[in-house]
């Protein structure tokens, strides 16, 4: 899957799949081929930093 490279359209993408399909940030990385490390912190760039207890970004 393509990821946008965008990190604000990134953010959106993300946390739309986390919302909709994804039980965890775990599963969508696996699904994806990216590590949750470089998903991390590409989003932490913006300021935004994933909070498991939401299963989202913010």
């Amino acid at each position: 899957m393509n990821l946008p490279k965008d990190p604000v359209l990134l953010l959106s993408f993300v946390n739309t799949k986390l919302r909709d399909q994804y039980p965890s940030l775990e599963e969508f990385c696996k699904s994806c081929d990216i590590s949750p490390e470089e998903l991390t912190a590409s989003l932490a760039a913006i300021d935004y930093h994933y909070r498991p207890e939401h299963n989202q970004f913010s």
